[in-house]
């Protein structure tokens, strides 16, 4: 028996066209951030016949650009084929309060074009895809032979911190905490919060070596430094001993293995009752659920890592000696955060 072939809704047609596209719509955006779009375009609409010569560009083929990135909501075209900005488009200027720019950088930076053609290999041996393009794990090869993208990821966590400090400080329940180590902390954004609202905190900045070294001066001199040490290391072998609360904010996402080190490592340091929390985008309840599971996927291209279930990260919890709570949202962000003691 053979059953009809359904016939599909242009709808059904139309959405999957532009699934298929969307590789162009990153490049589209890539293109406007590199060339200096966003930044050239001020308040008033211009064409871009205007903004062509300002940040050299071909006219004809800038209102092309410009054009389909405003399907998107990014730049608007107006009467007389000007343009002008929209939300979308102010978050990728320089000089924009919570900007996004090198977030949208890092997302399309050029070794992401040649990673993703190869998930489908990903998904049939659920490994990493990175060390066989490049010859060597991913942070070695931004380390040593890609200095522009480790700027750029550099600076993409930096805006990503900027973004979420506060709100995850107003998420977490410091009650009875004397002592945080912010591990992976990069530069400090958020035990700099944290330090900032909480009087009789003590704090410690702990991240690789190289990544402390560029520490937020306000947690290297000045009043925030009295109450804050900072220390180079690689949660993965050791973390800071006998601290009340132990906090990862977008960490543990390698592979199982490396996650479970960096908790065993937690739960070695704390005194029994000592609290970890990670703040992580969870599966469960994202509310960014088709950012979350394509971060998933880029996770597994270039660390074989993942995005958590509350499930997966409660089994880790276990097996490296914690006792597992549960999780609750931070109020604003895409982000949970998930509880356990020692």
């Amino acid at each position: 028996m053979t059953s009809t072939p359904l016939r599909p809704t242009p709808e059904a047609a139309t959405k999957l066209r532009e699934l298929g596209m969307s590789l162009g719509f990153a490049g589209a955006l890539r293109a406007a951030v590199t060339l200096g779009v966003p930044d050239a375009l001020d308040e008033e609409p211009r064409t871009a016949a205007e903004l062509a010569p300002e940040i050299d560009a071909h006219a004809p083929t800038l209102e092309r650009l410009l054009r389909a990135l405003g399907t998107h909501g990014v730049f608007e075209e107006r009467e007389g084929r000007r343009f002008a900005h929209t939300d979308l488009s102010r978050l990728l200027r320089e000089d924009a309060p919570g900007g996004m720019r090198f977030i949208v950088l890092w997302a399309t930076a050029p070794w992401t074009w040649q990673a993703w053609p190869l998930l489908a290999d990903a998904v049939r041996t659920g490994e990493r895809v990175f060390d066989t393009l490049f010859g060597k794990q991913f942070f070695a090869h931004l380390a040593e032979d890609d200095p522009e993208a480790a700027e750029t990821f550099d600076r993409a966590m930096t805006q990503s911190s900027r973004i979420t400090s506060a709100p995850v400080a107003d998420a977490l329940d410091l009650t009875g905490v004397a002592s945080v180590v912010d591990i992976g902390g990069g530069q400090g954004h958020l035990v700099h919060t944290l330090l900032e609202r909480h009087e009789g905190l003590r704090g410690t900045l702990f991240d690789l070596p190289g990544v402390v070294a560029g520490a937020l001066p306000e947690l290297r001199e000045g009043p925030l430094a009295e109450r804050c040490e900072i220390i180079g290391g690689d949660c993965r072998e050791s973390v800071p001993k006998d601290r009340d609360l132990y906090l990862c904010k977008n960490v543990l996402e390698w592979d199982d293995e490396s996650s479970l080190a960096a908790l065993r490592a937690m739960a070695a340091a704390g005194r029994p009752g000592s609290r970890v929390a990670l703040v992580q985008n969870l599966v469960e309840d994202s509310t960014e659920l088709k950012v979350t599971t394509a971060m998933d996927l880029f996770l597994l291209l270039n660390v074989g890592g993942k995005k958590h279930t509350a499930a997966g990260l409660a089994d880790l919890f276990g097996r490296a000696g914690l006792t597992y709570h549960g999780y609750r949202p931070v109020p604003g962000t895409s982000l949970h955060v998930v509880e356990g003691t020692v």
